[in-house]
C-alpha cells in the first residue's frame, strides 16, 4: 500500500494551537464502521453514548474503557554550544541506567543529531541567564529506523548533575509537537496532560485522554461504565509521517509498555463476558494489541514496535475514541484499519476527515475527537 493514499487537504486554521477554553467541551463526531453514518455532538456527552444499545454487550452489560496514564516530562530542553554560542534544543527521552554517580546519561533527539560530535559540550540555563546544567555529547544509538532516515539515530547526553523528574519541572519545557507554532506557556503544563496521569515517561501525551475531566470520569463510572489502565510511554515518533513510498517499509520506533496483573485481569473478564472494550487514544489500542496473546493479555514491562495498517484484524477492542490526525501518519493508518468493515476503512475515514474539514473541527493533539465503533 502507498503512503500517499493516506494523504488529505488540511486548512492550516484547523490546526489547534492552543486548547479548548474548558477541557470537555470539545466537539466529537462518531462513526458507525457498519453502516458509515456520522453524527455530531460533544465531549460531554459521550457517557449517554457509551450507554446506547449498540455499547452494550449481550446481556446488558455497559463498555470497558481502556486509558493510558502515562505521563509526560517537562523535557524539552535548550542548549546553547559552549564554543560558538549555538542554541540547540533537546527533547530528553529515556534515562540511560548504569552506574549512579553525580551525572546522569539520557538518550535524546535534536536536529541533524548526526552533525553533534561527541565531546561537544552544550550549557543549559534558568530564565534568569543562570547556568543549571552542563552536558557533553557522549555518542549516539541507532533508533532502528533506516540509517538513511533523518530521525535514525539518538544522541547519547551526559549531563555534569542528576536530570530527574523534580530538575526537569523546573527547568524543563512541555514538549509540545511541532505543528504547534509557538512556545509553551503555562496552560500546556496542565493541558498536555490527563488529569488520570500517573507513570512519569512520555514524550508526548495520549492525546484522546486530554478530553477527560474527572467530571466526565465520575458520569462514566456512575452508569457502570468501567475503567482500566495501561501505561505506554509515547515516543517522538507518534508525530512522524511515513516517509517510505510503500508504507510497509515503515520503521516503527520502540516504545516501552507495562499492563499491570490488575488491568489485564479486568481487561480478560470483560472480553469473557462480552462486555465492549473502548480504546481510548491509539497508544491504549497499540499496547493492547501489543499484549494480546493466545485469548489473553501479557502482564509486565514489555516493548513494542507494532506497526498498524489496512488490513489488520483487531483483537482487543471494540470501539476506538481517538483525536484528528495527521496526513501521512502511522496514526492515520492505525485509525483506517480499525475503519475497516462493510466500508473500506481508509476511504471512509477519510470521507469522515473530509466532513471535519467541512464542518470546522479543530485538528492534532489539542484538537477535537472522534468515536469509531
Amino acid at each position: 500500500m502507498k503512503t500517499e493514499d493516506f494523504f488529505f487537504e488540511l486548512p492550516e486554521h484547523l490546526v489547534a494551537q492552543h486548547p479548548a477554553l474548558q477541557r470537555g467541551q470539545s466537539r466529537l463526531m462518531t462513526l458507525d464502521r457498519a453502516t458509515g453514518m456520522r453524527s455530531h455532538t460533544s465531549i460531554s456527552q459521550l457517557p449517554q453514548i457509551l450507554c446506547g444499545g449498540c455499547f452494550l454487550s449481550p446481556r446488558g452489560e455497559k463498555p470497558l474503557l481502556v486509558f493510558n496514564d502515562t505521563k509526560v516530562l517537562k523535557a524539552r530542553l535548550a542548549g546553547k554550544n559552549e564554543r560558538t554560542g549555538a542554541e540547540t534544543e533537546f527533547l530528553l527521552l529515556e534515562e540511560i541506567e548504569g552506574e549512579k554517580g553525580q551525572g546522569s546519561l539520557w538518550k535524546a533527539m535534536a536536529r541533524r543529531a548526526r552533525r553533534k560530535k561527541p565531546g561537544t559540550v552544550y550549557l543549559f540555563f534558568d530564565g534568569e541567564g543562570a547556568q543549571v546544567a552542563k552536558a557533553q555529547v557522549a555518542g549516539a544509538q541507532t533508533a532502528g529506523a533506516p540509517a538513511s532516515s533523518a530521525h535514525g539515530e539518538y544522541l547519547l547526553l551526559e549531563f555534569d548533575r542528576t536530570i530527574d523528574e523534580q530538575w526537569l519541572e523546573k527547568y524543563g519545557h512541555v514538549p509540545l509537537p511541532p505543528y504547534i507554532k509557538r512556545k509553551d506557556a503555562p496552560e500546556d503544563a496542565r493541558r498536555y496532560q490527563t488529569v488520570y496521569a500517573r507513570q512519569i515517561g512520555s514524550a508526548a501525551a495520549p492525546t484522546a485522554g486530554l478530553h477527560f475531566t474527572q467530571e466526565i470520569l465520575d458520569a462514566l463510572s456512575a452508569l457502570g461504565i468501567g475503567s482500566a489502565f495501561v501505561t505506554l510511554h509515547v515516543g517522538p515518533g507518534t508525530f512522524l509521517p511515513v516517509r517510505s513510498q510503500n508504507i510497509e517499509d515503515h520503521v516503527m520506533h520502540e516504545e516501552r509498555f507495562i499492563i499491570t496483573e490488575e488491568n489485564a485481569a479486568l481487561i480478560e473478564k470483560a472480553k469473557k463476558d462480552g462486555r465492549r472494550i473502548v480504546a481510548v487514544g491509539t497508544t491504549s489500542l497499540r499496547a493492547m494489541e501489543s499484549a494480546f496473546c493466545a485469548g489473553g493479555i501479557k502482564r509486565g514491562r514489555q516493548d513494542t514496535r507494532i506497526f498498524i495498517y489496512p488490513p489488520y484484524k483487531f483483537k482487543s477492542a471494540d470501539a476506538l475514541f481517538t483525536n484528528f490526525h495527521t496526513p501521512l501518519s502511522t496514526l492515520l493508518m492505525l485509525v483506517s484499519a480499525f475503519a475497516d468493515g462493510a466500508f473500506n476503512g481508509r476511504e471512509l475515514i477519510l470521507e469522515s476527515y473530509a466532513e471535519a474539514v467541512r464542518e470546522g473541527y479543530r485538528f492534532f493533539s489539542y484538537g477535537d475527537a472522534m468515536l469509531v465503533y
